[in-house]
């Protein structure tokens, strides 16, 4: 069957696409960064590049299709273009049209748990948007989807990485606000099993995992995992409400939405007499959620240079080792065992996490004034070794080490930078000093390789830095997406697990 699936880039959009394609489904993915998006799936996807708040644009997507999955929505304003009127609503209004079209037999749409009880703008805006799939006249089913756990969710994954990068970690009240979350995966095989089955029309189903936690529960979790226990910031509600829409209205990126604040407020759990359908209905049965958190752990999204705000930078730090009885291809393999060794940081910062260059690996680096952070493994092959920064990094981009034998008998070891900062907090603070302390770090890696190698170098370390805009940064950005893309795609095509 070919299924059209709006907001299919997003955290449980991405787990859909790969589980129709698992079935053996044809995915339309409808998004306004549908055409970048389609390469990070092993599977064929057809992209279909629309604004959901626009009917003109929207029309034509289902055609063909025996299913939708509606999942595209913001829990957050963002005027004019982003508001709960015209995607959530207006939005869910123009698909169920086009739905109705196109002659598709079935309609899923992801709602929120608790929307009838729920009074943010956001949990009405959903509510609003029900009744509007109520009317579609093919068989519709409606998925009140719980908090979501997944690689860049707005609560848990948002959680995870104050724990590894604030001083102190803020929290409202004590921390006791109970919620109910789900594993990314287990709520696509929910959807997927709405579109396959037949026993589900006219459906409202609560769809959560099988346990209650709290916000002070996750925490906890956390500084376990990552062996760092910032101490607790108490917030009134009210004062984390009024942050988070401070924040927003000035352009800045709040830890945790005010949207997620409400809900979390608000009690985002199924009530006693309310059935669990995931476990019930459809059959899923999830794993504990502690495993799932400390999986969490290491599958945090990468963060792209074009993710990031201001100029792009690139520098270059570069080293020709002579006399050295290692090749460009030996030193390289040094580097990869040695790494941990070899750089001026914490390469290997949490309990369990490598320290070996491995494809795919996640490093956790302490890094001072920072935390913790994390980089993955984009690239590695006989010259060239390249490291993406995710979630929680203050900067958004690529490191990318490379080994080559010269003409002249030495080897030269080059490290290329190329990054934007990851938020206007980040690029103030590298603006700041940041800047003078990566440079720092880069040049005493150089000179550390240098000595791994056994070898002199009379010239020392070259350096060259650039800032690039717009067409010229394009290039640049194009070739880390791919790389990025090239690593999901492979992730998507074994399966997250």
């Amino acid at each position: 069957m070919r299924v059209l699936v709006t907001g299919g880039t997003g955290v449980i959009g991405a787990a859909t696409v790969t589980e129709l394609h698992r079935r053996g489904h044809q995915v339309r993915l409808l998004s306004r960064g549908a055409a970048e998006a389609t390469p990070e799936w092993s599977g064929p996807v057809e992209a279909f590049p629309a604004d959901i708040g626009d009917a003109s644009q929207v029309r034509g997507a289902a055609e063909g299709c025996g299913a939708v999955i509606h999942i595209s929505g913001i829990i957050d304003e963002s005027p004019p273009e982003l508001t709960f009127e015209r995607i959530n609503v207006e939005g869910t209004r123009n698909i169920v049209d086009e739905a109705r079209r196109a002659a598709v037999r079935r309609f899923v749409f992801v709602s929120s748990l608790g929307v009838e009880r729920g009074d943010s703008a956001y949990h009405r805006s959903k509510l609003r948007a029900e009744e509007i799939v109520r009317s579609f006249p093919g068989s519709w089913t409606i998925v009140r989807a719980g908090a979501v756990v997944g690689p860049g969710d707005e609560t848990v994954s948002v959680l995870l990485r104050m724990v590894r990068t604030l001083p102190a970690v803020p929290v409202i009240g004590r921390g006791g606000q109970r919620f109910q979350p789900a594993w990314h995966e287990d709520i696509a095989c929910a959807l997927v099993e709405c579109v396959e089955r037949n026993d589900v029309g006219g459906a409202v189903l609560n769809v959560a995992g099988d346990e209650v936690i709290t916000v002070r529960d996750v925490i906890d979790l956390f500084r376990e995992v990552t062996d760092r226990s910032p101490p607790r910031l108490p917030l009134p509600g009210l004062v984390a409400r009024a942050g988070s829409a401070l924040a927003a209205a000035v352009g800045i990126s709040a830890p945790v939405s005010t949207a997620t604040v409400q809900m979390l407020l608000e009690g985002n759990y199924l009530r006693p007499g309310e059935a669990n359908d995931l476990t019930g209905r459809l059959g899923i049965q999830p794993e504990p959620i502690r495993g799932r958190l400390v999986q969490l752990a290491d599958q945090l999204p990468e963060q792209t240079p074009d993710q990031g705000v201001g100029a792009l930078k690139r520098r270059r730090f570069e080293i020709d080792i002579r006399g050295s009885s290692l090749d460009a291809r030996a030193l390289r393999d040094r580097f990869v065992t040695r790494f941990a060794d070899i750089v001026p940081f914490d390469a290997a910062a949490e309990p369990g996490s490598p320290s070996l260059l491995e494809p795919d690996a996640t490093l956790t680096l302490g890094l001072p004034a920072r935390g913790h952070v994390q980089v993955r493994v984009a690239q590695l092959d006989d010259h060239d070794i390249t490291l993406a920064t995710l979630e929680g990094h203050p900067l958004a981009g690529v490191v990318r080490f490379r080994f080559d034998d010269r003409d002249d008998g030495a080897v030269r070891f080059t490290i290329d930078v190329i990054d934007r900062a990851a938020s206007r907090i980040d690029q103030l603070s590298m603006a700041l000093g940041g800047g003078l302390a990566q440079a720092r770090t880069w040049r005493q890696t150089a000179e550390n390789v240098a000595r791994e190698a056994g070898g002199g170098s009379g010239d020392g370390v070259r350096e060259q830095s650039w800032s690039l805009d717009g067409g010229d940064a394009e290039p640049l950005e194009d070739w880390v997406r791919g790389l990025v893309q090239a690593r999901r795609r492979q992730r998507n095509g074994r399966g997250a697990g």
